[in-house]
This record gives structure tokens, C-alpha cells and sequence, in this order.
């Protein structure tokens, strides 16, 4: 009876879950009907969720079994994992005024402007948050993968993530000067932010599970506390 009531528990929490989420993603497009006249429901335009949710059960079935992926295996799926393609279509979807076919297909096809700052996000993430989350229970991250790969100390493979957060910094300003992107220079600037945020809340620890004084002290002076003049 105890293991029945608890599968019970478990398939009615995911049903809340779900219709948690289905009704954001109708309440979304039922803005943008009204404002834009364009329809979401029609197309599977919010295909990421689904992406997302399957990047989460890799990584599930990488814990339970103990396997630890190569670094390469990893960022392959962390990078959408750390939802920043998620988080950066629904910013498409609320910040442009006109919403074009063009863009959407783009997306769709998780372009370089979604793709770059998604992977400096997720390592920027590692280097702060992966000792810490490994002690709580979680799967190895970039670093931990390039030391079991390569054999490499932890100074070593911190060092070769900082420089792979580097070349992809590069890559991202290449892509923003690229003068045939189907994007509004706003949306464009929203995913430049979203590196800005990765460096804002990691850049000195764990700025979003931390709970040190010094990142309270930030988020109050950035959104709470007057400037003063």
C-alpha cells in the first residue's frame, strides 16, 4: 500500500508539473495572439521544453548509473541543460514586436546567437557550482569529465575551461558583428546579457545557491537599493 501511495504522490507531483507548464506556454501564446495576431499553436515553435526535458533525463540516467561522459559527451548535452535556449526563445517570443517566420526557423535550428552564450553560461556555471553540487548529489561537470578523460589535475582542467570560455567568447562577439542575422538588435543583446548574467551570479562562487552576504549585497544594490547621486 506504502509503495502504491508513494508512485501515486509521484505521478500526481509530474502532473503538476506539467500542467504548471502548459499552462505558462498557452498563457504565452495567447499574449502573442492577441498582440501579434501570430499563432504558437499551429507549429512547434516552444520545441525546446521537450529538448530540455530529455537534456534532464540524460543526465538522470548518467547519474544512476554511474557513468561519467567524456567532456565533449557532456557539453553536448549541458549546454541545453542549463535551459539558456529556453530561457532566450521566450525572450524572442516577449521582446520582439514583430515576430517573423525567418527567426522562428532559425531558432528552431539552435543558432550560434542561442548556442554560445547557453555553453559560456553552463561553464562558467561548472567552475563556481561543480564541487559543491558533486558533494550534494549530482553528475560529474565539465571539469570532473576532462579530469577523468585526460588525467589532468583540477587546476589543469579548470584552466582548459577557462580557456574554452575564451574561444566561445569569441566566437559569440563573430556572430553579434555578422550583419545577416534575421534577429532585431535587441534580441541580440538579450543573449549577450545572458553572459553578462553568468559572470554577474558565478563570476565570484555560487551567487544563485550561495547564501554569503556578498550576493545579497549585489542583487539589493543592482535591483533593490537607489543609486545614489
Amino acid at each position: 500500500m506504502s509503495i502504491k501511495w508513494n508512485n501515486f504522490q509521484t505521478i500526481n507531483y509530474m502532473k503538476i508539473c506539467f500542467l504548471a507548464l502548459y499552462n505558462f506556454v498557452n498563457g504565452m501564446a495567447y499574449d502573442i495572439m492577441k498582440e501579434q495576431a501570430f499563432s504558437l499553436m499551429t507549429s512547434s515553435k516552444l520545441w525546446q521544453w521537450t529538448d530540455l526535458c530529455k537534456a534532464y533525463l540524460v543526465e538522470a540516467k548518467w547519474y544512476n548509473s554511474g557513468y561519467i561522459p567524456t567532456l565533449e559527451e557532456y557539453m553536448n548535452n549541458a549546454w541545453i541543460s542549463i535551459s539558456a535556449p529556453v530561457m532566450l526563445t521566450h525572450c524572442y517570443f516577449s521582446s520582439t514586436d514583430c515576430i517573423t517566420e525567418e527567426a522562428l526557423e532559425c531558432l528552431e535550428k539552435y543558432p550560434n546567437i542561442t548556442r554560445w552564450p547557453a555553453v559560456i553560461l553552463r561553464l562558467i556555471d561548472d567552475l563556481a557550482t561543480s564541487s559543491d553540487e558533486l558533494k550534494r548529489g549530482d553528475i560529474p561537470k565539465s571539469i570532473q569529465c576532462y579530469m577523468h578523460k585526460t588525467g589532468a589535475s583540477e587546476e589543469i582542467a579548470r584552466e582548459h575551461v577557462k580557456c574554452l570560455i575564451s574561444e566561445t567568447w569569441k566566437k559569440m562577439n563573430k556572430d553579434l558583428a555578422a550583419a545577416d542575422s534575421p534577429f532585431h538588435r535587441y534580441f541580440l543583446e538579450t543573449a549577450l546579457n545572458v553572459i553578462r548574467m553568468a559572470l554577474c551570479v558565478y563570476g565570484h562562487g555560487d551567487g544563485h545557491a550561495g547564501q554569503d552576504s556578498r550576493s545579497r549585497s549585489r542583487v539589493l544594490s543592482l535591483l533593490v537599493d537607489p543609486i545614489p547621486f
